[in-house]
């Protein structure tokens, strides 16, 4: 076993430790027929260090690198700029190996950056207070809707159908496993939500910008859940809200959303870092924990502690109001780094770029034959209606180096010839033409 430490002499003494005479005692309560038996593995011949790594490098070719091709796919993980500070910051070792910060006196490092994050986040969505981070933006969003049926007691919740696939699925399995009924309020063809009165629902949730790129109007859903006295969930893209006006000024009671965009990398979907925010009020409801700030008994220094952190999600779990036990502190720390790199200009700079980008995009695409499915305001995101099967274009124009974006057929019948288009800061006008003309040849 070359890539274990450990020798013979070691694994002696550990057995011994613990009372077993063999590697096979240890492992008794595991059935006969459910091991491994050695040499039963089909497995090819070992490699050296060398051989490996070049055998790992042709692997890693198969897959589609951003290097090779321009991304004009968003659809929830987006290609953004990170700038050099983020990656020298956590990898940094007291950050990359640390975990849950429960001793403050050896972790004030860890706990100050948790609370920064917090900070930030809340103000960038206008909420009054943020947690120390989830899983991500699809598991933040459902446990908000879990909380929601706690605070309100009804099983019973209402989502827009513009909110993303597969956070709506996320939210079906944790629904399913609660006996949660779902509600689906409808899309209609401007793009928006139609909202729909709805009897007894714990919450109203939308997207904002929704899952087409369209800008939902808030003050309506405030409105909606006012009438059907339900609390209202916002899933909310953190650099659209370095512009727009955040869904706390619209009296959100809760806002999620994903912090990828916030210096981490696309990483074939992961690892990725979920944003939980919410009212004071409702501070004793929401799931994780809170990092928060203090003075040392004997002095005025500031130290930070975990201020909250409900045990029954560790221990007592049938107790518990959430099943979230840890969070992406790591992730979370790079999205901290990536907003204090940028600040509040800075952020700004970034979503006006995109939303320029985004409008000369559109403009070159339309020219080249797509035409837009819905007239309506976007951030940086927005829907292309094609003559041709949009899986073939994107194929097609994968050939000639761009990842064009995302068929929405699979997701909704009615939009078979539809793509999802993103365009950031990092699009180019060079790289926008050609892609217009790529586009335009392909179609023909």
């Amino acid at each position: 076993m070359p890539y274990i430490p450990h020798t013979d002499s070691d694994r002696r003494q550990m057995l011994a430790t613990i009372g077993a005479h063999s590697i096979d005692e240890l492992f008794r309560e595991i059935p006969e027929k459910l091991r491994v038996q050695p040499g039963s593995l089909n497995l090819p011949p070992a490699l050296d260090e060398p051989r490996l790594m070049a055998h790992l490098w042709e692997l890693s070719k198969k897959n589609v690198n951003l290097a090779d091709v321009t991304c004009f796919l968003g659809a929830g993980i987006y290609d953004r700029y990170i700038p050099a500070s983020v990656g020298a910051v956590i990898s940094r070792g007291e950050f990359l190996t640390a975990y849950t910060p429960y001793q403050p006196e050896a972790s004030q490092g860890y706990l100050q950056a948790i609370y920064e994050f917090q900070t930030m986040v809340a103000e960038l969505y206008g909420m009054d207070l943020a947690n120390a981070s989830m899983y991500d933006g699809a598991t933040a969003m459902a446990e908000a809707a879990i909380m929601a049926t706690g605070i309100k007691h009804r099983d019973k919740v209402a989502v827009s159908e513009a909110v993303h696939p597969h956070y709506r699925q996320v939210l079906a399995t944790y629904c399913w496993s609660m006996g949660i009924e779902i509600v689906t309020l409808p899309a209609v063809d401007a793009g928006f939500t139609r909202l729909d009165p709805v009897e007894g629902a714990a919450c109203v949730i939308v997207q904002y910008p929704n899952f087409f790129g369209a800008i939902e109007d808030l003050s309506a859903v405030r409105h909606f859940a006012d009438v059907n006295d339900s609390l209202m969930i916002v899933v909310a893209d953190p650099i659209a809200c370095a512009l727009l006006k955040p869904p706390g000024a619209y009296g959100a009671d809760i806002v999620v959303g994903e912090g990828q965009p916030m210096g981490v990398p696309m990483g074939l979907g992961g690892p990725m870092v979920g944003l939980f925010t919410t009212k004071k009020s409702l501070i004793r409801q929401i799931p994780g924990r809170i990092v928060g700030r203090t003075k040392e008994a004997h002095g005025d220094r500031p130290g930070y502690v975990m201020t909250l952190r409900t045990r029954e999600q560790d221990i007592r779990r049938e107790k518990a109001t959430s099943n979230i036990c840890t969070n992406e502190a790591l992730m979370a720390l790079a999205a901290t780094v990536y907003m204090i790199a940028l600040g509040k200009n800075g952020m700004r700079s970034v979503a006006e770029t995109s939303v320029r980008n985004a409008q000369y995009a559109l403009k070159q695409l339309e020219s080249a034959g797509a035409k837009l499915r819905y007239a309506t305001k976007f951030f940086d995101e927005f829907v292309l209606e094609l003559p041709r099967d949009p899986s073939a274009v994107r194929d097609a124009l994968l050939e000639k180096g761009i990842l064009a974006g995302l068929p929405l057929g699979p997701y909704y019948g009615d939009l078979e010839n539809c793509l999802l288009v993103a365009v950031t800061e990092l699009r180019t006008r060079e790289q926008i033409d050609y892609f217009a003309s790529a586009l335009k040849e392909v179609l023909a």
